[in-house]
């Protein structure tokens, strides 16, 4: 069957029309013979994002953004994105808008949620979210230090500014003189350090000296030492608080009156009747002395002993000329 001129030409224009929308929805990124689902998203702000951005799941690419598009009502942006992928994405799924790196646009990662068995169907809306891109990130960390160096830079204006106040033309002069003069006070630090140096190196020798007899001294103190502690002085002071203990004892037992001692320096009559006995001892020595013949009588011729006459009167010599102080009994 041949065919008309008419018909071949019909034939090749839809052909061409049909090749120029396909290749005109191919260069768009849209696949007109292959299934996909349509899902909207809704965000404040998506500068950076282009139509035919990938959208990806785990960095797999599922998709792309097909469009974008304001709300008139409210004024955000609506995101249409068509997944040509068969990966169940369930309803409570998130479409995250991040930058992946410095250089390129944005695109969009679906984080699907598995706990939830709610598979989204085409048409439906995801939950939308934003992330910060990597300068974002570090430009909203290094907003609080800006502010803080800014404030750091107004606090060192205003030290050099006091500095500067008190660095006058008289100040200045006068940390010129204190610098000079440290300089010479450094000068002759080293000049002292250095005759010390050289006392040091003339009495080496004596330095070695002394410090042989330091040695020595440390040495015989070290066995004096032992030998203190072989002789156990513990023990001995013990014994020595023993002893005071008993003399302290013993004072005690004095003061308090108990015993012939402690009766002897606290009892009164004891005491006078000592005295009184002393006393009487003198008189009769005195006695014996002064007048002997009242003890003793020797008799050549047999004379007879006088009778013994007890005095009446205590008499008291008082000197060479037998005279005698009588003290009459009360």
């Amino acid at each position: 069957m041949k065919l008309s001129r008419e018909i071949k030409t019909a034939v090749l224009v839809i052909a061409s029309i049909s090749l120029f929308i396909w290749g005109y929805n191919f260069l768009k990124g849209k696949a007109i013979f292959s299934n996909y689902k349509t899902f909207y998203v809704t965000y404040t702000n998506v500068e950076g994002l282009v139509k035919s951005a990938p959208v990806t799941l785990n960095g797999l690419a599922i998709g792309k953004v097909n469009d974008i598009r304001i709300n008139e009502t409210n004024g955000k942006i609506v995101v249409e994105l068509q997944i040509t992928s068969d990966f169940p994405i369930s309803s409570t799924s998130s479409a995250v808008l991040y930058e992946p790196g410095f250089i390129g646009g944005k695109q969009i990662a679906i984080e699907p949620d598995f706990k939830n068995t709610t598979l989204a169907i085409s048409g439906q809306e995801l939950r939308g979210e934003l992330k910060l891109s990597l300068t974002a990130s570090i430009q909203e960390k290094l907003m609080p230090l800006q502010d803080k160096f800014e404030t750091v830079v107004v606090e060192i204006d205003q030290l050099l500014k006091g500095v500067n106040a008190v660095l006058d033309t008289k100040t200045q002069q006068n940390l010129k003189m204190a610098l000079s003069e440290l300089s010479k006070t450094m000068i002759e630090i080293h000049a002292t350090s250095a005759n010390a140096n050289a006392i040091l190196s003339d009495n080496k020798s004596d330095l070695k000296l002394v410090i042989s007899n330091f040695k020595t001294v440390s040495a015989d103190f070290a066995k004096i030492s032992d030998s203190l502690n072989k002789a156990d002085l513990g023990k001995t002071v013990k014994s020595f608080n023993a002893t005071l203990a008993k003399v302290d004892a013993i004072l005690f037992d004095l003061h308090s009156g108990k015993g012939s001692a402690g009766k002897l320096f606290k009892d009164d009559a004891l005491y006078n009747n000592l005295k009184a006995t002393t006393k009487e001892m003198e008189l009769l020595l005195q006695d014996v002395r002064l007048f002997p013949t009242r003890y003793i009588n020797v008799s050549v011729f047999g004379k007879k002993n006088k009778p013994y006459v007890s005095p009446v009167s205590d008499s008291v010599y008082v000197g060479p000329t037998n005279d005698f102080k009588v003290k009459v009994k009360n």
